[in-house]
């Protein structure tokens, strides 16, 4: 059974009384612990230890929260969550109250045992990074030897033990002119999915600015990835990359089409940025955020409940208000479609709510 995301909500606007949208997608880092020492990573993770870290039955309180607001698919993610012990009985606990769990994962400590435990738990479905279409170019970007191939064992063995897999890959200069053979990989490991992430640069990735692409090749690429959705036999989706909703709207409009999820699926119904909207960030120590790139805190969940935080956090309730953003992206027709990229926005001018910086869009052009 595929695993995927269903983000139709709705959004408050500044006069409209409406439900509060549903959390649809929740990340958890539930440990940043990892064996790899990536030049992106958000979290600037390695071995650790990280002090603070939630035990596990705030883990599992934390758990029937989320239950009780809403039936979110909960991504398990880190650092590598496979290097915490308890991974599997919060997967499982999950299951039972019946979360749709998923995990997030570089594949290099997959093993037959490994795998057996994640059906076991109840886990629908891995993503595997791979940054790279040759061992090199992803070992660079991972920093450690070996990462590239300990990852396509990885894989072998989903394969082999038919658990299903999506490919997520961080896009920034050093990969670019590379993303249609990695493209392309991703189909021949039999992968279901490939998200592509457009570098945000936060935490180690701070000292990437200048890999950033720059907002016209940002807007040709995605242009290009557009194109490739009826090419290749899986689902393609643009993450941190929010401006791919605008153009698939755009691209609609000249075919003639409308945008529904009848004709586009689960891109006819979300829209780009869904940070505080339906997708929200828990860290390691339980500090709630939009993403995991929009490093504010929305509350604290050792001493709120995720619900409280959810429905009154104040940074929530202002990116749910569309006519609180600024400059152009304030005033673009696409605001509900794209939303433009707060985290990167928020690392830019040091205002969540200012306009994109990576976009070439002027607002009222076609």
């Amino acid at each position: 059974m595929k695993t995927e995301l269903n983000p139709h909500h709705s959004v408050i606007h500044k006069g409209q009384a409406q439900d509060l949208p549903l959390p649809r997608l929740v990340a958890w880092e539930l440990t940043r612990k990892c064996n790899l020492n990536c030049v992106h990573c958000r979290a600037g993770s390695d071995r650790g230890p990280y002090p603070g870290e939630l035990e596990t039955a705030k883990c599992l309180e934390i758990l029937e929260q989320i239950r009780k607001v809403g039936n979110p698919i909960v991504i398990l993610t880190g650092g590598e969550p496979l290097l915490r012990e308890d991974i599997f009985d919060l997967a499982a606990a999950g299951t039972d109250m019946g979360l749709r769990m998923v995990m997030a994962t570089n594949g290099t400590l997959l093993t037959p045992e490994i795998i057996a435990r994640m059906k076991t738990s109840g886990i629908q479905r891995l993503s595997i990074s791979i940054d790279g279409a040759t061992a090199k170019q992803h070992d660079a970007f991972r920093q450690v030897p070996g990462a590239y191939d300990g990852a396509m064992e990885g894989i072998r063995l989903l394969n082999q033990n038919d658990f299903e897999f999506q490919i997520n890959t961080t896009v920034s200069r050093h990969n670019v002119k590379e993303l249609e053979k990695i493209l392309n990989l991703s189909v021949e490991l039999g992968a279901v999915a490939h998200h592509i992430f457009l570098l945000v640069p936060t935490g180690r990735a701070k000292e990437m600015v200048n890999q950033e692409i720059d907002a016209l090749e940002y807007e040709k690429l995605l242009h290009w990835f557009y194109r490739m959705r009826d090419q290749v036999p899986l689902h393609l989706k643009a993450t941190c990359a929010p401006h791919y909703y605008r153009i698939l709207r755009q691209e609609a409009r000249k075919r003639g089409e409308k945008v529904s999820f009848e004709t586009y699926g689960l891109d006819g119904v979300t829209r780009g940025c869904l940070g505080g909207t339906s997708f929200c960030f828990i860290s390691n120590t339980g500090i709630v955020q939009p993403c995991g790139y929009l490093e504010l805190s929305c509350g604290d969940l050792k001493t709120s409940s995720f619900q409280s935080v959810w429905e009154n956090s104040e940074i929530f309730s202002s990116l749910r208000d569309f006519s609180a953003y600024k400059g152009k992206c304030g005033r673009c027709g696409y605001i509900r479609f794209c939303g433009g990229c707060r985290a990167r926005a928020f690392e830019a001018t040091g205002d969540y709510l200012a306009e994109e910086p990576l976009c070439v869009y002027e607002p009222g052009a076609q």
